[in-house]
């Protein structure tokens, strides 16, 4: 169809719209819905995917974690709980292989938080729900964290179990405020222990809220094993050389473990070694079952367009059944009325998809600006599949009432009254 025919093909969509302002309305709000729903759900995933993705990146891409357990994602089951223990030896041994930079062994105290309980203490002031973790002086440098206040401990405090302890940097702030923290003594589990350092704001994965890593207080091994003997599943922290290694890594760790750990040849691995990639596969799984559900709900509103959009363009071909009559008695084909219709079918609901990108747009700047603070980043790809399936809805709605436009009889179309 020529240009002019296909400017007086949208001219005449437009035409309805304006006529039948409640009516054509009503035809596209489905439209407007799946589009918008498909707008406002990508771009909060899209920002939540670079926030996470600048978190994992933040954890290093040369580290690895090993545990008894699986870290995050499965369940333990039965064989799993009776795995033996990580050790301190094998952080020790790890650290003897030709390209690991060093190593760290984690032991961590979380207590079920209940109204009343206290992690910490400073002059009346109180910090509940703390993490309390023992570590070697090595965690500086294979979680790269910086302090903002004092230094680590050191490989005698260690030896000798001194009462000294590194605070999280909210854990600093709720007991001392912006004051300085080092040198100052605080009470931990009638216990009392010399603030050597406070460490820096750790990266959040959503780009808001709190990290819960930042409420901690972080001991000497050996500190933590005096507070909490009991606390003995370890977590190995492994720092390797270069990320192009890590293949190569992960191999040889997985070979020293079973070795020590005295696992048979025809049995799995009876730990789990854990890396950013690993969380990065985790994310993916949660984001492609939030993405199938986006789709399954914007398809309901597009069909639902769709459908309306081909009950209204019935509707136009019966009121302009003379109209058709009049057009193919002048020498119109089949093929000039059947895309004209099927242009005012693909017009209508492409104005449909304009409006729910605009309104997904404003959802998106007002997520964004929310005091929760939720990530919300437009997505160029998802604004053009948007507006792509609308036009597809309407190309494909549009189809049947084109088809019996185009093969109205025009003698009797001429008669119709």
């Amino acid at each position: 169809m020529a240009k002019g025919q296909t400017r007086e093909s949208v001219r005449m969509a437009l035409d309805t719209l304006r006529n039948n302002k409640l009516r054509s309305g009503l035809t596209i709000l489905g439209i407007v819905i799946g589009v918008s729903t498909v707008i406002g759900i990508s771009s909060m995933v899209s920002g939540i995917n670079n926030r996470v993705s600048g978190f994992i990146n933040s954890l290093g891409s040369n580290v690895f974690w090993i545990g008894r357990l699986p870290i995050i994602g499965v369940r333990p089951t039965a064989e799993m709980l009776a795995r033996k223990m990580l050790t301190v030896d094998d952080a020790k041994a790890l650290r003897d292989l030709p390209h690991v930079a060093t190593t760290d062994a984690e032991g961590v105290y979380i207590k079920s938080f209940q109204v009343g309980d206290v992690s910490a203490k400073y002059k009346g002031k109180k910090v509940a729900g703390a993490i309390l973790a023992g570590d070697f002086p090595e965690i500086m440098d294979v979680t790269d964290l910086t302090l903002v206040q004092g230094r680590m401990f050191t490989d005698a405090e260690d030896a000798r179990a001194a009462h000294v302890v590194v605070l999280g940097h909210d854990t600093w702030q709720e007991l001392f405020g912006d004051e300085p923290a080092v040198g100052k003594d605080i009470e931990v589990e009638s216990g009392v222990y010399t603030v050597i350092g406070v460490l820096d704001v750790r990266k959040r994965p959503f780009g808001s809220g709190k990290n819960p890593r930042d409420n901690i207080l972080v001991f000497p091994f050996n500190t933590f094993h005096y507070l909490h003997p009991e606390i003995t599943d370890l977590t190995l922290i492994v720092k390797y050389d270069t990320p192009k290694n890590k293949d190569l890594v992960e191999e040889e760790i997985r070979e020293l473990l079973r070795i020590r750990r005295k696992v048979r040849v025809d049995k799995a691995d009876d730990f789990e070694i854990f890396g950013p990639d690993s969380l990065s596969r985790l994310w993916d799984q949660l984001t492609t079952g939030l993405v199938i559900f986006m789709i399954a709900v914007s398809s309901v509103g597009l069909m639902v367009g769709g459908v309306g959009v081909m009950n209204i363009m019935l509707v136009s071909v019966t009121e302009r059944t003379r109209e058709i009559g009049v057009r193919k008695a002048i020498g119109a084909t089949r093929r000039t009325i059947l895309t004209q219709f099927t242009t005012e079918a693909v017009t209508l609901c492409s104005i449909g998809g304009i409006l729910g990108i605009l309104l997904g747009a404003i959802i998106t700047w007002i997520v964004y600006f929310l005091p929760i603070g939720l990530p919300a980043t437009l997505s160029t790809t998802w604004v053009l599949i948007g507006f792509g399936s609308s036009c597809a809805i309407g190309l494909v709605f549009g189809i049947y009432p084109a088809w019996k436009a185009a093969n109205l009889d025009p003698i009797e179309a001429l008669r119709y009254e």
